[in-house]
C-alpha cells in the first residue's frame, strides 16, 4: 500500500510548511509541494492533512514494557505494557527497561517482550540490566549483551544518589560506563548509559567526577527524573553546560507535586529560559513504573502507575500553556532522542526515513492517526492495530 498525505503542514521536526507527503515500503518516499492527483490509483490511499500537523512519530526512550514496581510488596507489581497504549500516546519507537527489581524482572523476558512489539509493527529496543550495579547482563558481558543481542542498545536504568541503589563505588560505575561505551563503539549502537536519579544529597555527583577524572565524554550518559527536585533540576542544567544531556519524566501526581517537583513542560521552559541548547534535552514517561501517591499532608496513600500518554500531555503543555515553539517541543520526544540513541532512521520526517509519523489535529492538537514503519495503527483516535492477545 502506498499512502499520500495531502496538504499537511509539517513538522519535521523542522517546520517545512504545507506539504505532500508519500509512504512507500515502509519509508517516506517523498516530501512535495503539490501532488496532482485526479484519481488514485488502487493501491494508493490519499490521506487528508487539510487543518492536520504532521509530526515524526514519538519516541519514548525509558517505559518498563514488561511491568515495574513491588516496592510496596508483589501486589504492586504493575502489568506489561500492552501495544494498544503506545500506539494511543503516538509512541512508534519504545526502548524497554527494568528498575528496583532485577531479580523477578529478567532480561530475556525484556528482550522477548521487545521482540513482541516488533512483531507488531512497532520499533523496539532496550537496555541491559537494572537500577543494580555490577550489571546482571544477558551473556558474560555488557559489551557482549551489546555487541550480540541486537535490541540491546544501552545499559540502565542505573540507579545513584538513592536508598534503593547498590551503592556501589565510583570506580565500579566507571567501569561499567566504560564497558557500555566499548561495547556501543564496537556494535555501532549508542551504548547509552540511562541513569535513574533518586532524591539523594549526592545527586550527579558521580556524573561530574566521571568527566573530572576519565575521557569518557558527557553525552555518554543520559540521566532522567532531573525535574523530580528543584535542586535536582538546577544540578542538570549545569551538566548540560558542561555538554552533557538531561531527560525529564513526564509522569507526575499533577494534583500533589512534591516539593519543587516540576511537571516536565514547565521544566522545559525553564530549560530554554535558561539559553541552553535544545537538542541537550528529551522526555521519557517512566510508562508503567510505579509512582508513589501522597496525599496533601505528604502521608503515602498508595501506588499510582505511570503512564505512557503522559510524554504527549507533556509535550501539548508546553505548546499551549508555557508557548514553548512547536518544532522545539516535538524535538524532545523526536529527533534528540534518535540523535542520542543513535536510532538513525527515526524521529524525523525525510527521504528515505521510517515512516513513523503522527497526524494531530491543528486547534485541539489532539492525535488523530499514527503510522509506524509505514502501517496505519491508529485512525481517528481508534486503534486498528493491536498486540496479539488485545484482539
Amino acid at each position: 500500500m502506498i499512502s499520500i498525505i495531502k496538504g499537511c503542514n509539517v513538522y519535521a521536526p523542522k517546520h517545512l510548511g504545507i506539504k505532500d507527503v508519500v509512504i512507500a515500503g515502509g519509508k517516506i518516499e517523498g516530501i512535495y509541494e503539490n501532488l496532482n492527483i485526479k484519481i488514485a490509483p488502487i493501491d494508493v490511499e490519499v490521506i487528508d492533512g487539510r487543518n492536520k500537523l504532521l509530526f515524526p512519530g514519538f519516541i519514548d526512550g525509558h517505559v518498563h514494557i514488561i511491568g515495574a514496581g513491588g516496592e510496596g510488596g508483589y501486589n504492586t507489581r504493575t502489568p506489561e505494557m500492552p501495544l494498544s497504549s503506545l500506539v494511543k500516546a503516538g509512541i512508534t519507537t519504545v526502548v524497554g527497561c527494568i528498575g528496583t527489581d532485577g531479580t523477578c524482572r529478567s532480561m530475556k523476558s525484556l528482550i522477548a517482550k521487545a521482540k513482541a512489539l516488533k512483531q507488531d509493527g512497532m520499533s523496539a529496543y532496550c537496555f541491559t540490566g537494572s537500577y543494580e550495579l555490577p550489571v546482571k547482563t544477558v551473556t558474560d558481558s555488557i559489551k557482549s549483551d551489546l555487541m550480540l543481542i541486537e535490541e540491546i542498545i544501552g545499559i540502565g536504568e542505573i540507579a545513584i544518589s538513592d536508598h534503593r541503589s547498590s551503592q556501589q563505588t565510583f570506580e565500579v560505575f566507571a567501569n561499567a560506563v566504560a564497558e557500555s561505551r566499548v561495547g556501543g563503539l564496537l556494535s555501532n549502537k549508542c551504548g547509552i548509559v540511562n541513569i535513574h536519579l533518586g532524591e539523594g544529597n549526592r545527586k550527579l555527583n558521580y556524573l561530574f567526577e566521571l568527566l573530572d577524572k576519565t575521557e569518557i565524554p558527557e553525552t555518554q550518559l543520559l540521566p532522567t527524573h532531573i525535574n523530580r527536585n528543584g535542586k535536582l533540576f538546577k544540578e542538570g542544567l549545569e551538566y548540560v553546560k558542561r555538554g552533557g544531556f538531561i531527560d525529564l519524566t513526564t509522569s507526575c501526581d499533577l494534583e500533589n507535586l512534591g516539593e519543587g517537583e516540576l511537571r516536565a513542560g514547565e521544566g522545559l521552559k525553564k530549560y530554554l529560559d535558561e539559553k541552553l541548547p535544545i537538542d541537550h534535552i528529551t522526555f521519557t514517561s517512566d510508562g508503567n513504573g510505579s509512582m508513589e501517591k501522597f496525599d496533601k499532608d505528604g502521608k503515602l496513600e498508595g501506588y499510582e502507575i505511570c503512564s505512557v500518554s503522559t510524554l504527549y500531555r507533556e509535550i501539548k503543555y508546553a505548546i499551549t500553556e508555557q508557548n514553548v515553539p512547536i518544532e522545539d517541543a516535538i524535538k524532545v520526544v523526536t529527533s534528540n532522542v534518535a540523535s542520542i540513541m543513535k536510532l538513525a532512521n527515526k524521529g524525523a520526517i525525510g527521504l528515505g526515513k521510517d515512516a513513523d509519523l503522527v497526524i494531530v489535529d491543528e486547534k485541539s492538537l489532539d492525535i488523530e492517526m499514527v503510522f509506524a514503519n509505514g502501517k496505519k495503527m491508529m485512525e481517528n483516535g481508534e486503534v486498528i492495530v493491536k498486540g496479539f492477545f488485545e484482539k
